[in-house]
């Protein structure tokens, strides 16, 4: 298995002829992985993810009222008019348990449509690590592209954290000398997890966007839920173009 790691989306290799991803994680630390995992844990019915409003409103627009909510924000802040912002600890059971998200995020969602035509496409999150590395572990692709969302296109400091805690788990569980670093920036953003793994929530608030945050308002409990490392046994897969579930 060959590891790759990329900071934003404009990161990927756009060209068709280049070898392309055999599976693809998309990685938000803050937060919309994590609110994923959770809703998705919570019993929501499925994620359907959105770069483009306008794409998102037509969807929504034709799903049955009883069993969708609009979840989503712009530069940390909940849209106008949605049902929920970006927050993990807003998919309660209670409030999206048989419904279908339609979601749309400053960077996550870019990201997942980014590499929406990679055959196995995840998302992880600290929270779900451990339950992520084992599916890819299951499936075995040669080339795994790890994505984070980074923020406007540039680099996060909390995306390449966890996407180092997943190559870390890989490392642990593969069998000896089946894994290949695809390029540099997957060996940086393991060496970057090493640094941090004892103080993953102290690296969140230090980010660029965990002190974007902050400053936004209190986001303490957000924080302390995206910082927990494998204590949520889900994996969110793409099941259609675009749309997240339990597979």
């Amino acid at each position: 298995m060959q590891l790759f790691v990329f900071h934003a989306a404009g990161d990927v290799p756009g060209d068709p002829q280049a070898p392309q991803a055999d599976a693809g994680v998309v990685i938000d630390v803050l937060r919309a992985t994590t609110t994923i995992a959770w809703a998705l844990h919570n019993g929501a019915g499925s994620v359907a993810a959105f770069a483009d409003l306008g794409s998102l409103a037509e969807a929504w627009s034709a799903w049955p009222e009883d069993r969708r909510l609009r979840l989503g924000e712009r530069g940390g802040q909940r849209l106008e008019g949605f049902d929920l912002g970006n927050s993990p600890l807003a998919v309660s059971a209670d409030v999206v348990a048989g419904k279908r998200l339609f979601m749309s995020t400053t960077n996550g969602t870019r990201a997942l449509n980014r590499l929406q035509a990679v055959p196995l496409l995840l998302t992880a999150c600290l929270p779900n690590r451990a339950a992520v590395v084992k599916r890819l572990l299951q499936a075995n692709p040669d080339r795994l592209w790890l994505l984070g969302s980074g923020w406007e296109g540039a680099f996060s400091l909390e995306d390449t954290l966890a996407a180092g805690a997943v190559i870390e788990g890989l490392l642990a569980g593969a069998p000896a000398g089946s894994l290949e670093w695809g390029n540099d920036e997957a060996l940086a953003a393991l060496a970057l997890w090493q640094q941090w793994r004892e103080r993953p929530e102290e690296a969140l608030r230090q980010a660029s966007h965990g002190r974007r945050l902050q400053r936004l308002g209190d986001h303490d409990a957000d924080f302390r839920c995206c910082s927990q490392v494998d204590g949520l046994d889900v994996v969110p897969v793409q099941t259609e173009p675009g749309v997240l579930g339990l597979a």
